[in-house]
């Protein structure tokens, strides 16, 4: 069966809606208010749920529906799934109190129901999903706690909610949209290589980032991700690499998470792009959702600090890219160009007395000789003006590189952040993280 019903439903029954805020029924209900299709609130108790008509059970529903949210202990959830026989296509089941509590027995009836009923489960013990080319929110947070990052090209899959939720918190300060954000939970049906098939095909999706502890079926696990990142831009952040935080992945969703070592050679071994901590997953993810991915290893870093450039050519070293001279006779052009103080190296330090057009200049002498390019700006200075952006924009359109900036973030810096950004120049606020950012285009 088709994912649709899940990603993309006409029409949403809630089970377990609720009048008030101060309960999560209520709060998944008024995130569903400005989804586009119909809502179906469902609770015994009331006939009217913030506006809509509420029904008694999901079988008083005239119309079939195409996903059903179920928000109930989990004592209820095996009745509530058999009274949705004939009536829905897909399942979110939120609820936690299954196997990552030790109650197997009951997830695995649950599951059971699921297959005789023949619909697909999402969870139990899950986020839930976010799709904002449909207004669709189905989670149990509300916005005013977790801010949602703008419309964009990135989705997002995580196994926990929590770092789903910490995910979407730091892709929204770092100004990177999403096409989906998925948390699944403890994935008794459906599971991140379902998610992984369906987001590979998804036309709003340019980019897949993934959080996950542990992989059920390892086959198919490799199977769907190796045709992702056959075909965009896939990183995944695998938890438990060690002995505790194996224990801690169990406990948290019940599912084993295996051993990191073994993981990590496999999907190495397949091509599959891993993040080695949070920080490398959301620099990526903003990097790949602004600019192509591309080839090669030789960097080119211009600085207007020399301690800057310094951080960013070590840092180039921990990843594998190459800092590369100078090729001598840009080296002796660059020399004629600029004035006798600018440091004529790679890094090339523009110093304090920078202006606008070196940074031009600089680029259109070295286009042809590197394969990305980091552009740091410490904007305290006179030379550094709102000119730039649209400097720099002009200079990269027909470059095909990737180029990435590096601006500390203060108050003088915001509106030439803003206007790098809109030009699709992905920003970061340390010298490291340009770095990560910029490998991610290359490593592609």
């Amino acid at each position: 069966m088709s994912l649709d019903c899940l990603f993309n439903p006409e029409s949403i029954a809630l089970v377990g809606a609720a009048h008030s805020e101060e309960k999560l029924g209520g709060v998944i209900l008024k995130n569903l208010l400005k989804f586009r299709g119909r809502v179906y609130p469902v609770n015994p108790n009331y006939t009217e749920l913030m506006g809509l008509k509420t029904y008694p059970s999901a079988k008083d529903i005239s119309e079939s529906i195409d996903l059903t949210i179920i928000i109930r202990p989990a004592s209820e959830v095996p009745e509530i799934l058999k009274e949705l026989q004939d009536k829905t296509k897909c399942v979110i089941i939120a609820s936690s109190g299954f196997a990552e509590i030790g109650q197997k027995k009951l997830q695995d009836e649950v599951k059971k129901i699921g297959k005789e009923i023949g619909v697909r489960i999402l969870g139990p013990n899950c986020m839930g999903l976010y799709n904002p080319y449909q207004r669709l929110d189905t989670f149990f947070l509300p916005y005013e706690r977790l801010r949602r990052p703008k419309k964009g090209n990135a989705s997002v899959v995580s196994q926990s909610g929590a770092i789903l939720s910490c995910l979407l918190a730091a892709l929204r300060k770092a100004n990177t949209g999403i096409s989906k954000a998925i948390g699944y939970g403890n994935a008794i049906d459906i599971d991140e290589s379902d998610i992984y098939e369906y987001l590979c095909e998804d036309k709003d999706t340019q980019v897949v980032i993934s959080y996950i502890e542990s992989v059920g079926d390892g086959r198919k696990f490799i199977e769907k991700a190796k045709m992702v990142s056959e075909k965009k831009p896939f990183i995944i952040l695998k938890a438990g690499k060690g002995l505790s935080g194996e224990k801690a992945a169990f406990s948290h969703t019940g599912r084993l998470a295996g051993k990191y070592e073994i993981f990590h050679s496999i999907i190495k071994q397949f091509g599959i792009k891993e993040a080695m901590d949070f920080d490398e997953l959301i620099d990526a993810a903003k990097a790949l959702s602004y600019q192509r991915p591309s080839k090669g290893s030789r960097v080119c870093i211009i600085t207007n600090g020399g301690g800057s450039g310094v951080l960013s050519a070590d840092e180039c070293m921990r990843h594998g890219l190459d800092v590369a001279k100078l090729p001598d006779d840009k080296a002796e052009r660059l020399g004629h160009l600029f004035p006798y103080f600018y440091g004529i190296n790679n890094p090339i330090d523009l110093t304090a007395q920078v202006r606008d057009e070196d940074y031009i200049t600089a680029l259109n002498e070295l286009k042809d000789d590197y394969d990305g390019f980091i552009i740091i700006a410490l904007p305290n200075v006179m030379g550094i003006t709102k000119r730039l952006p649209e400097m720099i924009k002009n200079a990269i359109t027909d470059m095909n590189k990737p180029v990435v900036f590096h601006i500390p973030v203060n108050g003088v810096a915001k509106r030439l952040i803003s206007h790098l950004e809109k030009m699709k120049i992905p920003v970061y606020p340390s010298p490291e993280r340009a770095v990560r950012g910029l490998k991610a285009l290359l490593m592609f």
